[in-house]
């Protein structure tokens, strides 16, 4: 690096600035980008560690998100360690490319501000491209506040560009609710940092002129059906333990532990809700709440979206009585996506859990307290009848009338 950037011990970042730092701190070879909110000030931030000499790699400025993934592809075939980030329909505009990254099994970090997808057009959080994302081959981790932001990815570097891995991984946040909320971040020193993700090491790289390569080769009926069952299916399902490794050494270097499946009062619960991002945090507190009243509640976040965990999903809501799946999009026809998701892990398990749905928060929209404390009296009402008193799926913190389906 061309200088050393001073950090204390806690600095106060929002989620931006700490995917940011994280950035700088793996020295990134080549970002390339386009701005769009509420994602712009991670790569403005890298590019003005750029400007004062912090950082020795490239910034690349593109002519749109499908331009700079499209350059991000480029630069990691060449063998460099690249990044970037998008929201909504930025991250819409790169989903052709997406499938191009994996498909190629390309080590790119992409760092998802999640915000809702118009129209209508709104720049405000809920998890429209996150789940947009979800077939598309990448790996795909949750954040709950900055510090996790930080840690992931960091994290995300190590995992993805693992040789047994190479499959690029994108790093969710809640737009504004955490890219845009400061909170005390616990830091690694520059040093410790970069040695924790590891010098980058690329393996199958275009300017690898004595060992030549193609990349983005066309397949057809002839093998196109086993480079997607046995190249990326099954590899992207083994690469679970890949990523607890990771999070165990992470553990070992910070004290900070992580799972990829997040559990909070789950020991005796009767009554869970399952959720991502922010609204994880605000249903522990609920659940502290409603268990001094006697409820036993208890939440699980899920932590790492892709590979989707189906065995860890199972095994911390295997005695629970009422499950609640809260879904930040609108599934337009349908059940939500985590709430399909938490469907197929528990189908053939022994539960015999009542499940329900909830969208919520979308266009940011708050989830508040009160509404996570009506959600688990619903879930109270289902565990003890032991059968659905409500509807399958509801939208809770609508304006107006209630709406339910199902």
């Amino acid at each position: 690096m061309a200088d050393t950037f001073e950090l204390r011990d806690i600095e106060v970042w929002d989620g931006n600035m700490a995917a940011s730092h994280a950035l700088r701190q793996a020295q990134v070879d080549v970002v390339a980008a386009y701005p769009i909110t509420p994602s712009t000030p991670i790569v403005e931030n890298y590019a003005n560690f750029k400007a004062n000499g912090y950082i020795d790699g490239e910034f690349v400025m593109t002519e749109s998100e499908h331009g700079a993934m499209s350059c991000c592809i480029g630069a990691a075939a060449a063998g460099g360690r690249v990044a970037t980030a998008t929201s909504s329909q930025g991250f819409a505009l790169m989903v052709e490319t997406l499938y191009s990254a994996s498909g190629m099994r390309i080590p790119i970090v992409l760092n998802v501000v999640n915000r809702a997808i118009g129209a209508p057009l709104n720049v405000n959080g809920d998890h429209s491209d996150m789940y947009m994302g979800r077939d598309s081959g990448w790996i795909q981790i949750d954040c709950y506040n900055p510090q996790n932001v930080y840690d992931m990815n960091l994290i995300a570097f190590r995992v993805s560009e693992d040789h047994d891995v190479r499959l690029p991984a994108m790093v969710h946040q809640d737009g504004f609710m955490t890219s845009h909320t400061a909170q005390g971040v616990k830091t690694l020193s520059d040093e410790v940092a970069y040695n924790f993700v590891g010098e980058y090491k690329p393996m199958n790289d275009m300017l690898d002129l004595d060992h030549p390569v193609t990349h983005g080769v066309q397949t057809e009926e002839d093998w196109h059906f086993e480079h997607k069952a046995r190249q990326q299916h099954a590899l992207m399902t083994a690469v679970i333990p890949k990523i607890q490794a990771a999070f165990d050494d992470f553990e070992k270097l910070t004290g900070r532990k992580y799972n990829i499946v997040e559990t909070y009062n789950m020991d005796d619960a009767e009554v869970a809700v399952v959720c991502m991002g922010t609204s994880v945090e605000t249903a522990e507190e609920v659940s502290n709440e409603l268990r001094a009243q006697g409820i036993k509640a208890g939440v699980v976040g899920i932590r790492v979206f892709r590979p989707f965990p189906l065995e860890q999903i199972a095994a911390a809501l295997k005695d629970v009585k009422a499950i609640a799946a809260l879904d930040r999009s609108s599934p337009h026809g349908t059940v939500g996506a985590l709430f399909n998701e938490l469907s197929g892990a528990l189908f053939n398990t022994d539960t015999k859990a009542v499940m329900t749905n909830y969208i919520y928060g979308l266009g940011g929209r708050d989830l508040t307290k009160a509404h996570l404390v009506e959600i688990y009296n619903d879930l109270k009402a289902n565990a003890d009848a032991g059968k659905p008193t409500t509807p399958l799926q509801q939208y809770i913190g609508l304006r107006g009338p209630k709406l339910s389906f199902f």
